[in-house]
């Protein structure tokens, strides 16, 4: 699953060299982390409207969407998707009510 991941990983990492008038994600990482985050929450919207309307296939397309721009944010602040999962196994198992409980405690 997460070999797609690795691969958009470097992929955007690439980018971040790349002329922003010949790459979509050089010109979001030209326009700073504002922007970015803007793009992530605009697709966090759309992904929620998507699934309230209940269309299996807008859903995913606007979920991919959003996966899609975090990792962007994810890569602008030099972190990988592996940053990601090693935190989602981490968790695995614990409640997550004491989960969050001890994190507070941090």
């Amino acid at each position: 699953m997460s070999d797609i991941l690795n691969r958009l990983a470097d992929l955007l990492e690439q980018r971040k060299a790349a002329d922003p008038s010949s790459s979509y994600v050089a010109k979001l990482y030209a326009k700073g982390m504002d922007s970015i985050l803007k793009k992530v929450g605009e697709e966090a919207t759309e992904t929620v409207i998507a699934a309230k309307g209940g269309n299996k296939e807008e859903i995913i397309y606007e979920t991919a969407d959003l996966w899609f721009h975090t990792l962007v944010m994810l890569a602008k602040a030099d972190l990988k998707p592996q940053d990601v999962l090693d935190e989602l196994a981490r968790r695995e198992g614990l409640s997550g009510i004491d989960e969050k409980n001890a994190r507070s405690k941090s």
